[in-house]
């Protein structure tokens, strides 16, 4: 497969070493200082582009990619509350291709569907109040992280006593800064916190007076990441539309 990379940072360079170890060919590298490229031969052979930039570059990525017939990958995060539904006519209306997660780690994977799966129980417990904290480096630019924020919806499908998710809280340097007043029992609270190279930890906790229980996925590095961006990329190859993580892993349907 001929795989575009567009941004070559920590991330981009991971997978590269992964496409490549899984017989892959890197036929074109876009970062800040070649954007003209995506206007080459070069960008155009390639199978699927791989994005994984910023909040506020992702879309015009993808726009560009699209319109030199390049089906795209995306973990950007970030950007797709304000374009997603743009994402979608795109896909379904004028044939683009877009694979778009918020975190294309297994485990993470993995950790959705459990934390999808204890919310439905819980829902059954009113005493168990429900909040998240997300952990990130201090390079991450969005608040909540994209993962969180997918991960609330999740426990919002099935916990009826919570209505929506709110930017509780953001920590940085040790200072914990409030970003929402007056919040509501039926609001699910999300508190962010930047702190060196942290690659992502994510806390879903249920507390009550009796006990607390504790669901959390911890990121080693960034190579589950990467492995997921390659393996979608390869399902990406095979299929059309706007495709998602549970297209790829059949359990988190």
């Amino acid at each position: 497969m001929k795989i575009a990379l567009i941004g070559y940072g920590k991330m981009g360079k991971m997978i590269e070493q992964i496409a490549l170890s899984r017989g892959h060919e890197i036929v074109c590298t876009i970062d800040i200082d070649n954007l003209q490229d995506f206007d080459s031969e070069a960008f155009r052979s390639a199978d699927v582009a791989i994005e994984f930039t910023t909040p506020k570059t992702a879309y015009d990525n993808c726009k560009k990619a699209f319109a030199q017939g390049v089906k795209v990958v995306s973990g950007s995060t970030g950007w797709m509350a304000e374009h997603g539904e743009e994402m979608k006519r795109l896909c379904d209306e004028e044939g683009k291709t877009l694979f778009w997660s918020s975190n294309f780690s297994l485990g993470v994977s993995i950790f959705t569907a459990v934390n999808r799966y204890l919310a439905h129980i819980m829902n059954q417990f009113e005493d168990y109040d429900v909040c998240m904290q997300e952990t990130h480096h201090v390079h991450k630019l969005d608040h909540p992280s994209g993962t969180a924020i997918t991960l609330a919806e999740g426990i919002l499908a099935e916990l009826d006593r919570k209505d929506r998710w709110v930017d509780a809280g953001l920590v940085e340097n040790d200072v914990f800064k409030p970003l929402t007043e007056g919040m509501k029992p039926t609001d699910l609270a999300i508190i962010s916190e930047r702190k060196d190279e942290v690659p992502g930890i994510h806390v879903v906790r249920y507390e009550s007076e009796a006990d607390s229980i504790t669901i959390l996925h911890d990121a080693k590095n960034r190579s589950g990441f990467a492995l997921g961006a390659v393996l979608a990329a390869e399902y990406t190859a095979q299929h059309q539309g706007m495709l998602k993580m549970s297209d790829l892993f059949t359990f988190l349907k």
